[in-house]
Formats: C-alpha cells, sequence, structure tokens
C-alpha cells in the first residue's frame, strides 16, 4: 500500500487539503497522513479549520509556530527529518507557497521521496515576495505538478520542466467550497454584525508590504473609511500588531478577529465586493462572481483578472475602482472535481 503525506503549515494549506486527503482516504490502493507544521498555530488560524472542516488531528504536528522566514524553513526542516527517519512515505505532497511547501519538499527530495506540488506553476515574476521564492524553488525540483490553470501549466514549461510532469487539474478550493456549500448557505454570519446581504464590504489585509508599516496601514484605513458601506475587516494577528499601534479607526469599519472556513466564506459570498491582498480569495470570489479589488501590483493567479472578477488595485486608484464593479466568468476545470482527475494522475504516477 502506497504511503502519502500531505503537508499543512498555514489556513489556505488547510483548506486545499481537506478534499484532497477525503478522497485519498477512501483509495483502497494508499494510505494517507497529515503533517501539520505548525506555522498558523492558533485556533483561529487552525483548530477552527479542522473542525470546519472535518479534517482528522494530524498524524504528525511539528509545532514550529513563528518566526523569520529562515527560521521556519530551518526548523521545519529539521523536524520533518525526525519524521522521515520514522517512517519513509513513498510521496509528499506539498500544497502552494509557504516555507512549510518548500521545507517539507526540500527534505523529502534529500531523502529520495517523491514530492508533487499542488498549486504548481502559479507566478507573479516577483521575486522580493518569499511565496514566489518558494513557489519557483519547489517547481524546480517536484516530482509531479498539478496546476489549477493553462497558464500556469505554460509557466512551467516556459522553465523547462518536463510536460509528462505536470497536470492541468483544476482548482482545489473549489472542491472544498463545494464539499461544504450547504453549511456556508446556512450559517448567516452576517447577522452576527447587524448586517444586511449585499449591504456590507469585507477586507482582509496580511501582506507585509501592507500591513507592517503604521503609516501605511493608517492610510489604507483611511481610504476604507470612505467607502459607501460598512466595511468588516477580518483582522490577521500580524495586521493587529500594527492596528494596534493606531489611534484612529474609521467608524464604519467592523473589526473581527479572524473567522473559522465556513463564517466566513458565509461573509464573503454575501459581500458586495471584497478589498484583499490574498490570493485564495481572488480565487473564491472569481468562482461566485463578486467583484474583488486586490491591493496589489502584481498577482500570481491572473487568470482571477483575464477571465475573473478580479482588479488589481493601488489605494490611489482604489475608491475609483469599486465605483465600477467588475464581474467575469469561471475558468476552466474549476468545477469541484479535481481531486478525481488529482487521484487519476497519482494512479498514473505510481503505475496502479
Amino acid at each position: 500500500m502506497t504511503l502519502i503525506h500531505i503537508v499543512c503549515g498555514a489556513r489556505p494549506n488547510f483548506i486545499k487539503a481537506a478534499p484532497l486527503y477525503k478522497a485519498l482516504s477512501e483509495q483502497s490502493f494508499s494510505r494517507t497522513k497529515i503533517i501539520h507544521t505548525g506555522q498558523h498555530y492558533d485556533d483561529h488560524l487552525s483548530g477552527c479549520f479542522f473542525r470546519d472542516l472535518d479534517l482528522p488531528l494530524p498524524h504528525f504536528s511539528l509545532n514550529i509556530g513563528s518566526g523569520s522566514h529562515s527560521h521556519q524553513t530551518a526548523h521545519t526542516m529539521l523536524a520533518y527529518d525526525k519524521v522521515l527517519s520514522e517512517e519513509k512515505p513513498d510521496l509528499v505532497i506539498v500544497i502552494g507557497d509557504i516555507n512549510a511547501t518548500l521545507a517539507c519538499a526540500l527534505t523529502a527530495k534529500k531523502q529520495g521521496i517523491k514530492v508533487a506540488h499542488l498549486e504548481a506553476g502559479l507566478r507573479n515574476k516577483d521575486l522580493f515576495m518569499p511565496e514566489e521564492i518558494n513557489r519557483v524553488m519547489v517547481d524546480a525540483i517536484a516530482d509531479l505538478h498539478w496546476t489549477p490553470s493553462i497558464e500556469a501549466s505554460n509557466n512551467l514549461i516556459n522553465e523547462s520542466i518536463s510536460p509528462h510532469k505536470i497536470k492541468f487539474v483544476g482548482n482545489i478550493l473549489i472542491d472544498s467550497y463545494h464539499q461544504i456549500k450547504d453549511k456556508i448557505e446556512k450559517c448567516y454570519a452576517w447577522k452576527a454584525y447587524a448586517l444586511l446581504p449585499q449591504q456590507y464590504i469585507l477586507c482582509t489585509l496580511h501582506r507585509p508590504l501592507n500591513v507592517d508599516s503604521r503609516d501605511t496601514l493608517a492610510g489604507i484605513l483611511h481610504v476604507l473609511g470612505q467607502l459607501p458601506l460598512p466595511v468588516v475587516f477580518l483582522v490577521h494577528p500580524r495586521t493587529r500588531k500594527t492596528l494596534e499601534t493606531i489611534e484612529s479607526i474609521p467608524k464604519i469599519l467592523k473589526i473581527v478577529d479572524p473567522l473559522g472556513y465556513i463564517e466566513f466564506m458565509s461573509l464573503l459570498s454575501n459581500a458586495c465586493y471584497v478589498i484583499s491582498d490574498s490570493g485564495g480569495i481572488q480565487e473564491e470570489t472569481t468562482y461566485l462572481n463578486i467583484p474583488c479589488f486586490t491591493l496589489r501590483e502584481n498577482t500570481e493567479r491572473p487568470i482571477t483578472v483575464t477571465t475573473g472578477s478580479n482588479t488589481l488595485v493601488s489605494l490611489d486608484t482604489l475608491l475609483e475602482q469599486v465605483r465600477n464593479p467588475k464581474t467575469g466568468s469561471i475558468p476552466s476545470l474549476w468545477d469541484g472535481k479535481t481531486c478525481l482527475r488529482i487521484l487519476e494522475s497519482l494512479k498514473t504516477a505510481l503505475f496502479l
């Protein structure tokens, strides 16, 4: 029986791992274990996601915690190396672009273990972003590349990755949404904030460029305060540290701690539009055809702009852009069946 490890470190990983873990658990050819590196470790960012997504407790918890990029990467490699000394999986699946993704991919490859990268091929060409460095390095050593778009597959081909290692499988984030769509639709999370559907704006910000500087974040809050509807501002722990140094916060902002997946998706799916710097939210809003204004200069998910409802904005253009919200269409293979295509790819790769 094939032993597979799925590596999770942060909340986006948990969302994407859930449908894949469930699909693999139903297969007779595999035994699957979840490795939780602990990059996100408190209940708001970790525990509630396991409950919402009906994931079992991790089979291995590395308890890495926070720290610099080098600290997280190095300590994750050392901790995962100890796990691999206890058991040697046939395949390690890493997801996305966080430090744990790179650390566990490197550790596995150095022990001669095959690595599959879920969400391979995403690029924004900005090597000042640690996530872009992680994406490029993982794809350079991975044995299987599961891409969410044709553009991502082409990026890999342009980087001389062998086409037989690349499989366009679609967006697994949509599988997650489909699996608990009924629970999301029955949640009515907006009621907790005395709001009505389509009568509020949802905002999330966590990128260092937007939230690490007090002056920058204060400027963003000033602009958010000029929006025509109440703003539900979900505050990441990183953002809260800076937020607590700002004395004047616009009254239309409702400051909210991070939410579980069900509550979050309930708020998102009923928002008039979304302002964010997140990667995953660009995809979720595109699938739900909700206008999204991404406060970044670039995106590793350009299909959300060219096909979907996403618009890249700067702080200077935000107020003008929100007057002309954009809608779009659903990209190819964002259909809730990505796991089925991954299973077929795995069976082929493992000669089953």
